[in-house]
């Protein structure tokens, strides 16, 4: 058994073949063949070395909550694991490749216009120079309506495909598609999935722990504008009901009570218990982590809300503002031996300012 090195891609012996003895004087040297091609011994341990750089997207705020700019990377100091790290890169110019990824379930009937005519935003106010960006729509399946262009034509055309399907609202499969599109992307590029969705999953194939590990391992970084599951309840369409089969004068009533149409139309008024559930759900989403959460905040982005068609536009504005007015600090950790969870910590040097940034992300251990 030999040690073998993978170094640039270059597989290495780590041990040297033996070599005959010198030629004496006068005598002829054997000709040289050339070197002969081996199979990999399977019994050969390989070590592959990879320099990993990680980035730390990071927002800085004022007291008053405005953004600020204008830093550099001598005002701040980042810490992964506790270890002070040398901030090799700083940069606002990386071009972006977004995925944005629409919810397109039944209940989406009535909400679904206003996000058909978001399409023209994305190349003002998000995408910036050379800037590019795919198109999901999804229910139960996931649908590309376009793959990455720089096309404003063919953005607000792939907005305006999306059709409303069936009930289910796989968001966790939505979003591994689209971190599986962006880790194909070039790495000099800032990765970024956005979904419009509701908070909640129902059946997708995929847990929220699968797609964020490969997210943080892809430096994705995710966005979410949250459509409320209330506003959904009150704004889609929902089947009449079926007639009772059984006629009035058949159905059972208390004792001394007469049938009459108003008790018919009050027991035909429907269950408004799903309504209060809801109400229910959303106080209690806030102690509990849904997916859109745990993904914004584990990758460094955040979640944005809205109500009506205005609010809507204001949502991608602000996103556009904040992607554009992060610092992208990149480090190679000078801890490459610590496998699992890697915390993050930034500070400003400079007082009265806030900093944001990704908590951590999942490494394997690199051989020392």
């Amino acid at each position: 058994m030999s040690i073998r090195y993978l170094i640039a891609g270059v597989l290495v012996a780590g041990f040297a073949m033996a070599q005959g003895p010198p030629a004496q004087p006068g005598q002829l040297k054997a000709p040289e063949t050339a070197p002969q091609t081996t199979q990999p011994d399977p019994d050969d341990i390989i070590f592959r070395q990879e320099n990993v750089f990680v980035m730390a997207p990071v927002i800085v705020h004022d007291a008053r909550g405005n953004i600020v700019s204008g830093l550099t990377p001598l005002d701040f100091e980042l810490y992964d694991n506790g270890k002070l790290q040398k901030i090799t890169e700083d940069a606002t110019s990386h071009p972006i490749s977004m995925v944005v990824a629409v919810q397109a379930s039944a209940n989406m009937q009535k909400l679904l216009p206003d996000i058909q005519k978001i399409g023209s935003l994305f190349s003002g106010l998000v995408l910036g120079e050379n800037g590019e960006l795919a198109v999901l729509s999804f229910d139960h399946r996931v649908q590309t309506m376009t793959d990455f262009t720089t096309d404003p034509d063919k953005i607000s055309a792939a907005f305006k495909k999306i059709k409303i399907g069936s009930t289910p609202n796989h968001v966790n499969d939505a979003a591994m598609e689209g971190v599986v599109m962006l880790r194909r992307r070039d790495k000099t590029r800032r990765r970024i999935l956005l979904l419009i969705s509701e908070t909640r999953d129902s059946g997708s194939s995929r847990t929220v722990r699968d797609v964020l590990t490969e997210a943080e391992f892809k430096d994705v970084t995710v966005y979410a504008v949250e459509v409320s599951h209330l506003l959904t309840s009150l704004t889609s369409q929902h089947e009449p009901p079926r007639p009772n089969a059984i006629p009035p004068e058949a159905r059972p009533l208390p004792a001394g009570i007469i049938r009459t149409q108003t008790i018919d139309a009050q027991e035909n008024m429907g269950d408004y218990s799903p309504m209060i559930k809801e109400i229910f759900t959303a106080v209690k989403a806030i102690f509990i982590s849904n997916p859109q959460e745990v993904y914004t905040k584990y990758t460094g982005g955040r979640e944005y809300s809205y109500m009506t068609q205005k609010g809507l536009q204001k949502a991608i504005a602000d996103i556009g503002d904040e992607i554009h007015s992060q610092y992208l600090l990149t480090y190679l950790p000078n801890n490459p031996g610590d496998a699992g969870y890697h915390e993050i910590e930034v500070r400003i040097l400079k007082p009265g300012l806030k900093v944001t940034t990704r908590p951590g992300y999942w490494s394997a251990a690199k051989p020392q």
